[in-house]
């Protein structure tokens, strides 16, 4: 029995005869694709640094879940599929493969399609529908077999009608010439993945917002092949002025000539390295194979709306009280080493800093550094709970602050990379050895005889902090849609723990994406119990 939604008419949408005639799926001749010429970079040492470890069981590799509701048509795979070959044109490196030479010796490659027809071949071959729901398909990516790699850098996975029910018919608009009711909707869920190397949670964002404004815009089929075929013209033509591909995210800064200049800032960063101290850290366990698991919460938009203003009064942001969250979740449980300070690490957007105009206005590609946020891990029995809770938040936000302004941010962000591929080329190769049965460990460095001790920097946990996500998805922009449920996060290696925290749709996310197999279940049980227990008692 046939249990696809029912298609209905309504000129309302502007929907073509095109959109509505269900065709059955083209098998696509990948042999129709001519490699004529390409285009290529090397990777910069921050991507080595992400697809080195990725290169065995994806580690790294994003995803990103929404959950929508939308009328049938809308995503017909001849509607998705052409909305996705337009946008991997415009962003080359979700269309590209790697080659990797050596370890320090790897490059993107690109072979524009020639023309429309390959394009949609291109996509057609990164694109999948399934009938799954929701957590089925997040865990399948999380704990399956890797869904990516070198010759496919990102994949598009589409679930019709997985979760729910139909929805009753929406009421007619104002505006429609006929007075018959709209298409009714259906629950639909889309899944994004993309490997970390090529881009970062901004980016994806803003990828996923224009693939809704493009899908559920009133564009016909036949107008958005034409702009298939606009695009691929402009953007990868003979006469195309800008057919590179995005910078590594170290060619958009000019860097000074000056070798003094060079020796301060190695200086700087070495010193600023020796100020992250941290001595907290969940117990390990590592018997059985990594299992990520992401429980999540959301609030209602009245709740939201509460502890957003909440925030507002005590002056800082969401994003810091989240990290004051974490830091009393680990404090009620923490009974010992309570002089050692807690850290915690986040990502920081080196958009902004940028000093070099890229050729190639994809947004597409990793533009990340890091910052640490340390608190302490003591709680005062002489200070109400929720004063501390509120100072360590405004601590919280002047440490982020003092990170983000920070004059030398640029040139610490790029020792660290430099820093970061070079441990990731020594640590891939020493794998690749292990796995050949040839390696040999190095001998052990020879301590001074007057070294002192080392002041311990482990951080706690990694936090995500997308902010404001409303301010990124226009939501105005494809009415025929309606979104309503977001969860992103990335394939773990083993012994991986990531908090995430943002407002979408109104609501107020947090989750913790962590190895279940990896840590002492008992311990991280309590600070998720702890953390959603400190954001309902104090925020």
């Amino acid at each position: 029995m046939d249990t696809s939604p029912p298609v209905l008419l309504d000129a309302s949408h502007s929907v073509s005869d095109s959109d509505l005639e269900v065709k059955p799926h083209t098998s696509y001749d990948c042999s129709s694709l001519k490699d004529t010429w390409k285009v290529e970079r090397p990777l910069g040492n921050n991507e080595l640094s992400y697809f080195l470890p990725s290169r065995a069981d994806g580690v790294n590799d994003m995803y990103l879940h929404l959950g929508f509701v939308a009328p049938e048509y809308v995503v017909r795979r001849a509607r998705v599929l052409t909305v996705w070959a337009i946008l991997r044109i415009r962003h080359p490196l979700l269309a590209s493969k790697v080659v990797m030479q050596d370890y320090d010796d790897v490059k993107f490659v690109f072979n524009p399609p020639q023309s429309p027809e390959d394009a949609l071949v291109d996509a057609d071959s990164n694109l999948e529908y399934r009938s799954s729901a929701k957590d089925e398909l997040i865990d399948s990516y999380l704990n399956g077999a890797r869904t990516l790699s070198n010759d496919r850098l990102s994949y598009l996975v589409v679930s019709q009608g997985g979760t729910s029910l139909p929805s009753p018919p929406l009421t007619p608009r104002s505006t429609s010439p006929f007075d018959e009711p709209e298409y009714p909707s259906y629950n639909h869920d889309i899944m994004i993945c993309a490997a970390h190397f090529l881009g970062d949670g901004m980016a994806l964002h803003q990828f996923a917002n224009d693939f809704f404004g493009l899908l559920g815009g009133d564009k016909t089929i036949v107008e958005l092949e034409a702009q298939l075929k606009e695009e691929l013209s402009s953007r990868w033509g003979a006469d195309s002025t800008n057919a590179v591909l995005p910078n590594a995210l170290e060619d958009n800064f000019t860097v000074s000539p000056s070798r003094l200049r060079r020796a301060a800032e190695k200086v700087d960063f070495q010193l600023s390295q020796r100020k992250f101290v941290g001595g907290h850290s969940f117990r390990r366990q590592t018997k059985q194979p990594r299992h990520t698991i992401v429980p999540t919460v959301s609030y209602d938009t009245e709740r939201t709306k509460s502890i957003l203003k909440r925030c507002k009064t005590h002056g800082v942001s969401v994003s810091a009280a989240m990290f004051a969250a974490c830091n009393i979740a680990w404090a009620k449980m923490c009974s010992e080493k309570q002089d050692l300070s807690m850290m915690m690490y986040s990502a920081l957007n080196l958009r902004p800093y940028f000093t070099v105009k890229p050729a190639n206005d994809s947004y597409w590609f990793l533009a990340i550094g890091y910052f640490n946020v340390i608190l302490p891990t003591f709680i005062p029995r002489s200070i109400d709970l929720s004063s501390v809770f509120w100072h360590r938040a405004r601590v919280a936000k002047e440490q982020s602050i003092q990170a983000a302004k920070n004059q030398m941010i640029v040139s610490r962000s790029l020792l660290m990379t430099e820093e970061r591929g070079k441990r990731a080329c020594i640590w891939a190769k020493e794998d690749d050895e292990r796995e050949r049965g040839t390696f040999v460990p190095p001998p052990p460095p020879v301590s001074a005889v007057d070294t002192a001790p080392r002041t311990p920097s482990t951080a706690l946990i990694g936090l995500s902090l997308l902010g404001n996500l409303d301010g990124i998805y226009k939501h105005g922009t494809f009415p025929t849609i309606k979104l309503h449920t977001l969860t992103t996060g990335s394939r773990q290696r083993s012994g991986g723990m990531l908090l995430f925290g943002y407002t979408f749709a109104g609501k107020l996310w947090v989750s913790l994406g962590y190895d279940k197999n990896g840590f002492d279940k008992v311990m991280v049980e309590q600070f998720w119990e702890n953390m959603l227990q400190t954001i309902d008692d104090l925020l």
